[in-house]
């Protein structure tokens, strides 16, 4: 059974005869401990406070009947690792990726002009719930306002809290007070649209900052942690 924030994605199950449903993380209308197992997949790196995640990972536990397992993964902030690069910052000069490339680091201009080296206050919440986890590790500053970064796409990451543009491809002729436009590179002047680019927020997790999450919850043991392309992964067994 999967649940998505996200109704389109649930129609597209559907459609494809899968069971899904609607729901919040943090809040899944499943009964506790009904589940062997549960998967958590690109999911937790979305919420904005060392609380709300932790949540999350709490409420995944609950689902779990003793003995269940949970998989978890989040996207790292170390996306060179053990001096292999993940597929992400190897991707950066293929063909598929170019234009994309381009046209997010056209959209990154109007939204912020803070430098990448800042990160946001809520390194700061973190390092407070995970006992003294040090941002210095992941190579972030201190913040100097509440402003997000916003990140270039297939590049390193210099921020732990940022915002990832994601480009809708065809353009629009609706345009919404809360969506950037970008101008689409090639072609002339004529032929260039204008097309809406989206704007995620992303938590990226340090070394070690997963694992402590949920190391600080009595309901769970840690069976494993790893690293796995880029992402931050671990096993958990309900107690």
């Amino acid at each position: 059974v999967g649940c998505d924030r996200s109704k389109n994605l649930v129609d597209i199950c559907g459609e494809k005869h899968f069971q899904a449903f609607v729901c919040d993380a943090l809040s899944v209308p499943i009964r506790s401990g009904s589940c062997d197992a549960c998967i958590s997949i690109a999911v937790i790196h979305h919420f904005s406070t060392a609380e709300r995640r932790l949540a999350t990972i709490r409420e995944l536990a609950r689902l779990l009947r003793p003995g269940g397992t949970a998989l978890i993964y989040v996207w790292a902030m170390e996306q060179e690792y053990k001096n292999q690069k993940s597929k992400y910052l190897k991707e950066k000069n293929g063909s598929k990726n170019k234009e994309k490339e381009m046209n997010t680091g056209t959209a990154q201009r109007p939204l912020s002009d803070q430098g990448p080296d800042n990160s946001s206050q809520d390194s700061a919440w973190s390092d407070q719930l995970l006992n003294g986890l040090k941002d210095e590790s992941c190579g972030a500053k201190p913040v100097a306002d509440f402003r997000l970064p916003v990140h270039t796409n297939r590049t390193s990451f210099h921020s732990q809290d940022l915002l990832v543009p994601w480009h809708l491809k065809g353009g629009t002729k609706k345009k919404e007070a809360s969506v950037d436009t970008v101008l689409v590179p090639g072609g002339s002047k004529e032929s260039q649209e204008l097309s809406p680019v989206f704007h995620r927020y992303y938590h990226v997790f340090c070394e070690g900052e997963l694992e402590a999450a949920c190391r600080s919850l009595d309901c769970v043991r840690v069976q494993k942690s790893y690293y796995d392309q880029g992402n931050w992964c671990v096993i958990l067994e309900k107690l």
